[in-house]
C-alpha cells in the first residue's frame, strides 16, 4: 500500500531593489513560507511568490531581483 505524500512546506526570502524617485535605491526583504501547487517548478514558485510580493507592494513592480532562496521549511 502506498501512501500519498503530504504537501511539502517551503520557506522563502526574496530582496528586490528599485530606483528611488528622489535618487538611490529602495531594497526591500520579504520572507515567508509556502506550500506549492502539486507539479509547481522552482520557477512557478518564483513567479508566484514575487506576484504576491508586487500585489502587496505595487511600488515595487519591476524591481530587480539580487536575492531569491527557497527550501524546505522542515529542518
Amino acid at each position: 500500500m502506498t501512501t500519498a505524500e503530504q504537501p511539502r512546506e517551503y520557506h522563502f526570502v526574496l530582496t528586490v531593489q528599485k530606483p528611488a524617485p528622489s535618487g538611490g535605491y529602495i531594497v526591500a526583504d520579504w520572507s515567508g513560507y509556502m506550500t506549492p501547487e502539486p507539479g509547481w517548478t522552482r520557477h512557478d514558485a518564483f513567479q508566484a511568490i514575487r506576484a504576491e510580493h508586487v500585489k502587496q507592494n505595487p511600488n515595487l513592480a519591476n524591481a530587480s531581483v539580487l536575492f531569491f532562496s527557497l527550501e524546505p521549511n522542515q529542518l
